[in-house]
């Protein structure tokens, strides 16, 4: 199997990343598979593979590089996946180009080199050329354009709430729990050791070095590592995994909250606390509520003193969910 040695420190200095370079490049491997794990995938595949396959069939040398790139044998190029560099920002634009710009920056040697390894043979003739990272980047760019960035929004909010629920599992229970099953065949198995995968690799060690790990909404996942150092040293390596939720449940509009936690908290303080089912942040629930900035703030400082709400940060943004009293009270029957 193949699994890493990873250290109280190279824990404590692990963080959760949203990559939107990610996103992306898990839905192209969604677009090149066409095999939809759920329905609201298969909407999706069918709103875009179209245009997907008509932008291939014109490009021919694009659309082989892509099948050697994702590897007939479960290997990936890795200058398709270079690890995430920050967090991202609020709209996940200005992040997305300037991490597709380090796939465009990859030297052709590089390139071909990591092709090579994907496609455990010699590269067809068509792809000893030296734009390879400029045909991959443009690609990557025209599925964040077409099929990401519309719904990045949606997208982003869902890879948050795993985040929050993730750190909340680490501050309950550990890491190891955080870390098992979180993507197939990953499992911590004790004594610092972190199964990644079944292949036969020689294990790694992470003394040291940094863990991201980096939710992505299509059932898709992968290992990146950095480049060795001149020492060959690896400073940086994450683990891509499937969050939790999915795109399956169209945007919502307001829920209306039970009459009778209307007529305890108030519509307003009721209403917010209804839509918490999933962690939200206050310029979402303005937007679902209909409520201005301040009220839906005093709302949420009532409800975090009552101990029906809990705020986590993640990244740039502070994310608020219900608690298990304030669950309690919304699932109460009316009276």
């Amino acid at each position: 199997m193949g699994w890493w040695e990873v250290d109280a420190d190279t824990l404590a200095n692990s963080r959760f990343v949203v990559s939107p370079l990610c996103e992306t490049t898990a839905s192209l491997m969604a677009l090149e598979k066409d095999a939809p794990a759920h329905p609201a995938e298969r909407r999706w595949l069918e709103a875009h593979g179209p245009a997907y396959r008509e932008r291939l069939a014109a490009d021919p040398v694009t659309a082989l590089l892509v099948r050697v790139a994702l590897g007939r044998h479960r290997w990936i190029a890795d200058f398709l996946t270079p690890v995430p560099s920050r967090d991202g920002d609020a709209q996940g634009g200005a992040e997305f180009h300037d991490e597709v710009a380090r796939i465009r920056e990859t030297p052709a040697d590089t390139a071909r080199a990591d092709l090579r390894v994907a496609h455990r043979a010699p590269l067809p003739e068509a792809l000893l050329r030296a734009d390879l990272p400029e045909r991959v980047a443009g690609l990557l760019e025209w599925v964040w354009r077409e099929t990401v960035a519309p719904d990045w929004p949606r997208r982003r909010r869902v890879i948050e709430a795993d985040v929050v629920a993730r750190t909340g599992q680490v501050s309950r229970a550990g890491w190891a729990a955080a870390l098992d099953g979180m993507r197939p065949d990953m499992r911590w198995l004790g004594d610092n050791r972190l199964q990644i995968n079944t292949r036969a690799f020689p294990p790694r060690r992470l003394l040291g070095s940094q863990l991201l790990l980096v939710p992505v909404t299509p059932r898709r996942g992968w290992i990146s590592l950095d480049r060795p150092d001149s020492r060959g040293v690896v400073h940086r390596n994450a683990v891509v995994y499937p969050c939790s939720g999915t795109l399956a449940e169209p945007e919502r509009t307001t829920a209306a909250a039970p009459q009778a936690l209307a007529r305890l908290l108030g519509a307003g303080r009721a209403g917010v606390l209804t839509l918490l089912d999933s962690p939200m942040s206050t310029t979402h629930l303005v937007a679902m509520t209909g409520q201005g900035l301040g009220s839906v703030g005093r709302h949420l400082k009532v409800l975090l003193d009552a101990g029906l709400v809990g705020r986590r940060r993640t990244g740039r943004s502070v994310l608020y969910y219900r608690t298990a009293a304030g669950d309690v009270l919304v699932r109460a029957r009316e009276s």
